[in-house]
């Protein structure tokens, strides 16, 4: 069946498809849903009650299907998201759509899915970092940060590492949490992967001392960059 539909960046095209797709899908989230999965989540900013290994259940079972990917987002619906995520096509993304998308995801568990498993696989991931990353919203700014340590970790060449530093170590301290954490994880990786900039990334850690008391459980490497950069090393030089 042909007809209009909505896109993620709230623009109409004609695409092919099945309404009782969505609404099947929308009918078994609504089953998934655990008011206390709800109430957890809900302590952390996220909007969702459906457990993630159900949801990633639900998504193999479905496979890769880019159209409703696109119906779950246009919903709203923070598990119909994180499912889109899980069953889209993140190549078939234009450039602004993914911006668009990122804009309006809301809640960190859908930013942090949408960044780390479809706008790092699109080939519009380096052009949206380097936009992102200076961007006056600090949610998108976080995830500029986000692509930036997955580089780091991945990609680092032409990337100036003591540049990045340099903002980090300027501005990390008062940055607002979610781009504090982002700005955080970037300086660990680049301690942990690039041993030439091991000690001043440690150096910035200690001395601006973010994160330096978050509630770490049991048998997790603190977030803390010092620890987190001697862990991980330690781990690697067995």
């Amino acid at each position: 069946m042909t007809r209009r539909e909505t896109a993620m960046d709230g623009t109409t095209a004609t695409t092919t498809g099945t309404a009782a797709g969505l609404a099947e899908v929308q009918e078994e989230l609504a089953r998934l849903e655990d008011a206390d999965i709800r109430r957890v989540n809900a302590a952390h900013g996220d909007e969702h009650g459906v457990n993630l290994g159900a949801l990633r259940a639900l998504a193999k079972r479905l496979r890769t299907q880019h159209e409703l990917a696109r119906e779950l987002w246009v919903t709203g619906d923070a598990a119909a998201r994180l499912l889109a995520v899980l069953v889209c096509r993140p190549k078939a993304f234009p450039r602004d759509e993914l911006d668009a998308m990122l804009r309006g995801a809301r809640t960190p568990k859908v930013q942090d899915w949408l960044v780390g498993y479809v706008v790092v696989k699109s080939p519009h991931a380096e052009e949206l970092r380097v936009s992102w990353l200076t961007d006056a919203d600090p949610v998108v700014a976080s995830a500029g940060w986000a692509l930036t340590t997955d580089r780091v970790a991945k990609r680092p060449d032409g990337l100036d590492l003591p540049g990045l530093l340099d903002v980090i170590e300027a501005r990390m301290r008062e940055a607002p949490d979610r781009l504090q954490w982002a700005m955080n994880h970037c300086l660990a990786q680049i301690g942990i992967e690039h041993a030439e900039h091991r000690a001043r990334a440690i150096a910035i850690g200690e001395r601006l001392r973010v994160l330096e008391d978050h509630p770490t459980p049991r048998n997790c490497t603190s977030p803390y960059a010092p620890v987190w950069i001697a862990e991980m090393v330690r781990r690697r030089q067995g």
